[in-house]
């Protein structure tokens, strides 16, 4: 029968790459790389030529995917995706129609988030999503720690005037990490071990959870006493029906006097007009806010958060170190390579 075919949307980047393509060759797989995202496609085409296929097509250009992925009526067993890519019923429904030689069997996800996939109709066209939840909790975490000590310190303002030569004293002083409260929403893996490392580091942290037994801090018994009760409140809850638009403009205004509001979740969680109005209203309890997820993102993306100095924006990066990515594209090959030999033992999807 040959190889399993496998279209590679956005391989991982830098230096990943090789270790990426070589464990998905490395199980036999037929790989096509998509070279539009690539940093130096010349250099990967020279040195992958004869192990595997290439192609270059816009990944947020559906007609063009989706012609991608019925070229020449061959199609791909497999899709491995890492930044999003959104994959509807109409690119599903294509990717398995009758007429495709290989119809499309598997979606691979290398990260946890799969709100990117249409997952009705994948399960409708019989495709099985897989990711690697976990595999990145430990960065972001780490990152809603950076974003909390970059507004409770005043750090991007103060670099900023002294890189145009001004030297600026606060005008008062900042608080420590001992005198604030963090709210984490949710509880699940990021949670857990923002959770930890905040306590570590001498911050109360209390937690809204759907498993207050399995807490390992202080739970909460609802949203509203969570925001009226913390300074600073985290997000780490996946984007589904029930989470959408979860913090707006009524969420926003029972915040504390003088709160934070850190976003590394999804953007569709919080809505950024209502975030934008109560950063922009200086009577408002909300002080400042960290976003790294937003509802438009790529070449899509606009936000209202843009240009208020309140807000700190950040390109969806919060996941992105050298080994959360690594474990990320390795677990989702291996992931994938076993669904498409049939051996789902031990393999997260999503339904």
């Amino acid at each position: 029968m040959g190889p399993k075919r496998l279209l590679v949307l956005d391989a991982a980047p830098g230096e990943l790459l090789d270790r990426e393509l070589e464990r998905l060759v490395g199980h036999g797989l037929a790989v096509t790389l998509n070279l539009r995202r690539v940093a130096d496609p010349a250099w990967v085409t020279a040195r992958w030529a004869g192990r595997v296929e290439f192609t270059d097509v816009d990944l947020f250009d559906e007609a063009a995917l989706r012609a991608e992925l019925t070229r020449g009526g061959l199609g791909f067993h497999a899709l491995k995706s890492r930044a999003g890519v959104p994959l509807g019923s109409a690119l599903l429904a294509a990717a398995t129609q009758t007429g495709v030689a290989h119809r499309l069997r598997v979606v691979g996800r290398a990260g946890a988030g799969t709100d990117h996939v249409d997952l009705a109709a994948a399960a409708r066209f019989g495709v099985t999503v897989t990711h690697t939840p976990g595999s990145n909790a430990n960065a972001v975490a780490e990152f809603a720690l950076a974003q909390l000590l970059a507004l409770t310190r005043n750090l991007v303002p103060y670099n900023e005037a002294a890189q145009q030569g001004r030297w600026t004293s606060p005008g008062a002083p900042a608080v420590g990490l001992s005198e604030l409260t963090l709210g984490i929403v949710g509880l699940g893996r990021i949670g857990r071990v923002l959770a930890e490392r905040a306590t570590a580091l001498g911050l109360n942290v209390q937690a809204l959870t759907r498993h207050p037994a399995l807490a390992t801090v202080r739970s909460v018994a609802g949203l509203d006493a969570l925001l009226a009760t913390s300074d600073v409140v985290s997000l780490h809850v996946p984007l589904t029906p029930d989470t959408r638009g979860l913090i707006g403009r009524a969420e926003l205004a029972r915040m504390r006097p003088g709160s934070i509001l850190l976003n590394t979740a999804r953007g569709g969680i919080v809505d950024e007009q209502a975030l934008a109005d109560a950063l922009r209203d200086p009577a408002h309890p909300l002080a400042a806010a960290a976003v790294d997820t937003f509802a438009h993102e790529h070449a899509a993306f606009a936000s209202p958060l843009s240009g208020l100095p309140n807000a700190l924006l950040t390109p969806h990066v919060a996941g992105m170190t050298r080994s959360a990515m690594a474990e990320a594209a390795l677990r989702c090959a291996d992931h994938v390579a076993a669904l498409l030999a049939g051996r789902p033992e031990g393999v997260p999807v999503v339904s």
